[in-house]
């Protein structure tokens, strides 16, 4: 047997490979960091499109990723190399995740339809490429252990790499965009503008990289299965595995929840900005709350495996969004008359809640290994990829929404807003995801029983069964 078939199970996982896929987590968390955050702003005031235009590329890009995702899900299960099955993907991926973050942030010379059709092609690529590298940092997760709390330990520490990461990126982005740009506003102080937007993207791709490529070379897999066993099994095509894998239903409730909690987190992550500089006043304001999230957010994972070993996965992460939504209706309340050392210490707590959503990952490992035990599936791969799926299906839906409702709100670019518009994006910013939070708990609460007595059965009668597999 080879050192890469080794069953999970026995394996220990070493210091070395826990280090390095926690640097390139963060690197491929870190990659997609412009898009989440910058993109809306990028496109409404630098290439000013309209916003029929935004909403039709988030559409028609949703459209294709609930082709493309599944698609590369299944394509990343069935990869059969000496590398493993996720490892080549590292290292095929991150060249062009960067050459389309680029393109997407670059302000092409162009005008009407063609210009949103490039925006489009450039954004789609993007988002392509996104998820064959973020399905392949996922599945890697269920490759290096078959335990479960370690699972949630290895994630955990890797969300910490990944708050670090965006820790250094909230704080030196914006300044770097600005460094670059040469757009005075009417105060005198510099605006972003499209040299300033490619340059903090060149940025972050040139850290980043790297970054998924110590992952890809130094992770070591271990595989789950004997490779007789693989082979005896036939390899069904995606629409069979599709309908196999909606038949796990713990699956379905763990990626339902993701989703929902995602429209409240990225739609937010999305019009933050709106926020900090026209309702809270300031441009330069906005390094300070994105750092000290990206911070209290890794200061947070940092309790969390000995919090979901001692009160459990799903109770953490039940009272932890709960506590969120909390949070953001008392600042949504002190916004009408902001101050700023109120609003980064209120910023702090969500972030440092937002740490719970490491346990949806964590949640999605658990119920991959329940469908192989109730069902006999496992495509690791495309169980993160619908996953990754809901994640962007978020992204697009707050995207052309959150546009519009500006614009419905009487939002003008680069100018005072209306008593009203300041309210309505305060209301868009924290009260609507203070809602969203509430309502991503409920699939938990009713329906999702991964528990860890549960886990500890799945997973000792998995361990049985492939033993008599390999006899």
């Amino acid at each position: 047997m080879s050192e890469n078939n080794k069953p999970a199970e026995n394996a220990k996982l070493p210091l070395a490979s826990t280090i390095a896929y926690a640097i390139g987590s963060s690197g491929g968390n870190v990659s997609f960091y412009m898009i989440n955050n910058y993109l809306m702003l990028f496109y409404t005031d630098v290439v000013t499109l309209s916003a029929a235009a935004i909403s039709t590329i988030m559409l028609v890009a949703r459209i294709w990723d609930a082709i493309n995702d599944p698609m590369m899900g299944m394509i990343e299960d069935r990869t059969r190399t000496r590398w493993g099955k996720f490892r080549p993907w590292l290292m095929i991926g991150p060249p062009f995740l960067a050459i389309f973050n680029l393109l997407t942030f670059t302000a092409f010379p162009l005008q009407g339809a063609t210009k949103a059709i490039v925006c489009g092609v450039c954004y789609i690529g993007a988002g392509m490429a996104y998820t064959v590298v973020q399905v392949a940092i996922n599945g890697l997760v269920n490759r290096i252990t078959n335990d479960s709390q370690a699972k949630m330990n290895l994630i955990a520490i890797a969300q910490i790499a990944n708050q670090i990461g965006q820790v250094i990126i909230a704080a030196v982005l914006m300044p770097i965009i600005l460094y670059f740009s040469s757009t005075i506003g009417a105060d005198g102080a510099k605006i972003a503008d499209g040299h300033g937007y490619f340059m903090g993207t060149l940025f972050v791709c040139l850290v980043t990289v790297p970054m998924i490529w110590i992952a890809a070379f130094k992770c070591r897999e271990v595989s789950v299965e004997e490779p007789a066993v693989v082979q005896k099994k036939e390899k069904k095509p995606i629409g069979e595995s599709l309908k196999l894998m909606a038949k796990n239903d713990q699956l379905v409730y763990s990626v339902l929840s993701t989703f929902i909690a995602c429209v409240g987190i990225i739609g937010r992550y999305g019009v933050l900005s709106y926020y900090v500089i026209y309702v809270v006043g300031s441009y330069t304001l906005i390094a300070p709350v994105f750092s000290i999230m990206s911070f209290a957010q890794m200061v947070g994972n940092m309790p969390l495996p000995w919090l979901t070993k001692k009160f459990g996965k799903v109770r953490v992460y039940i009272w932890a969004n709960i506590a969120t939504a909390v949070v953001l209706a008392v600042l949504f309340l002190l916004s009408r008359t902001p101050n700023n050392a109120v609003i980064i210490a209120l910023s702090a707590v969500v972030g440092f809640l937002g740490a719970s959503g490491s346990i949806s990952y964590s949640f999605t490992c658990d119920a991959v290994e329940y469908g192989d035990w109730k069902y006999g599936i496992r495509d690791d791969g495309l169980a993160f990829s619908i996953m990754s799926f809901g994640v962007k299906l978020a992204q697009a839906i707050t995207g052309a929404v959150a546009v519009p409702l500006l614009l419905a709100m009487g939002y003008v670019a680069n100018q005072a807003q209306a008593p009203a518009t300041v309210t309505g994006i305060n209301a868009l910013v924290n009260l609507a995801p203070a809602v969203i939070m509430v309502i991503a708990v409920l699939p938990i609460i009713f329906k999702y029983k991964l528990d860890e007595p549960m886990m500890a059965k799945i997973t000792a009668e998995l361990a049985e069964r492939r033993a008599g597999e390999q006899a």
